[in-house]
């Protein structure tokens, strides 16, 4: 059980950090560049990994490290600097919050991880409690940018199980690395072809980008990697459910913004259903709910009972 809520605090480091990496793109990096966003992201922060784990790719691990790259970094990046400005922050949240249930089918095909009940319903509470949190009124949606959202939730879903059925052949550290390499490669000749030149870039967003790469993707991206490896798939995609969580908490930290009745139950509906999904919870919910399943039999039982006509 220690190890389970040790790898479970590890992981929450990742939706923790790329929730607050949304304040400080939009407060200090530039917007109009998100390709090289993207790439100056990824690129030095595997680097940075490589230059800790001192490996190189081997073997398969050449094209798996390209295949997850692409899934997990480049693919993912750029769909979601697409979906971000063609959608408003909680329409493009919205979507990226029901990757718990893709997950968990995912992993259910790839690595045989069955869904279990309770994931599943904190999965259901999680997402409508971020509905609730975000989803305050009537918005313009863009399709192109649904789509982006969408193709960017499916791609990472597919890229997180991939990396869980691969892991156990290297460290954490190591395939994130070259991940990352990967990703940023991929993204770097697109931002060069679409973007031109690299946007220039003063000591705020050095220091900005700085953070990003350290914190919001070094980091975050072998935490999420080492969740991975020790947590179910389901378990993983429901802490994930932190990202917008944190996004919210730090506006009302940093910006000024008030939380609204709706948002406080939304976030409470999101807590209540990442702890339900838990496996530390599971053998203290389990004997409720057998108990409340058997009371639900014997009444069911005697109902029809109940309703016989009593010998004269």
């Amino acid at each position: 059980m220690e190890g389970i809520l040790r790898w479970s605090l590890v992981t929450a480091i990742a939706p923790v950090a790329w929730g607050t990496n949304y304040f400080v793109t939009h407060e200090y990096l530039p917007d109009d560049r998100p390709l090289y966003g993207a790439a100056i992201r990824a690129l030095p922060a595997g680097l940075l990994l490589l230059a800790v784990c001192r490996r190189r790719p081997h073997g398969a691990w050449w094209w798996k490290s390209l295949v997850l790259g692409a899934l997990n970094m480049g693919a993912f990046f750029a769909l979601i600097y697409l979906s971000a400005q063609l959608l408003p922050t909680s329409i493009a949240s919205a979507v990226m919050a029901t990757s718990p249930v893709v997950l968990m089918l995912l992993a259910w095909a790839l690595v045989a991880e069955r869904p279990r009940a309770l994931p599943l319903a904190g999965a259901v509470i999680g997402i409508a409690g971020v509905s609730l949190m975000l989803l305050t009124g009537a918005t313009a949606m863009s399709g192109l940018g649904v789509l982006a959202s969408v193709s960017a939730m499916l791609l990472s879903s597919l890229g997180y199980v991939l990396a869980k059925r691969w892991g156990g052949e290297v460290d954490v550290l190591a395939s994130t690395s070259w991940q990352l390499v990967a990703g940023g490669l991929l993204l770097l000749p697109a931002a060069v072809v679409v973007e031109g030149a690299p946007p220039p870039l003063d000591t705020g967003a050095v220091l900005a980008f700085l953070y990003v790469t350290v914190v919001a993707t070094a980091l975050a991206f072998a935490a999420w990697f080492a969740g991975l490896r020790h947590l179910p798939a389901a378990t993983v995609g429901l802490i994930g459910l932190l990202n917008p969580v944190t996004g919210v908490l730090l506006g009302v930290a940093l910006a000024g913004e008030t939380l609204t009745a709706r948002q406080i139950t939304g976030l409470a509906m999101v807590l209540t259903g990442i702890l339900i999904g838990q496996p530390l919870l599971g053998p203290l919910l389990r004997p409720l709910l057998a108990r409340s399943r058997r009371r639900a039999a014997t009444a069911r039982a005697r109902r029809p009972a109940e309703g016989l006509p009593r010998p004269d």
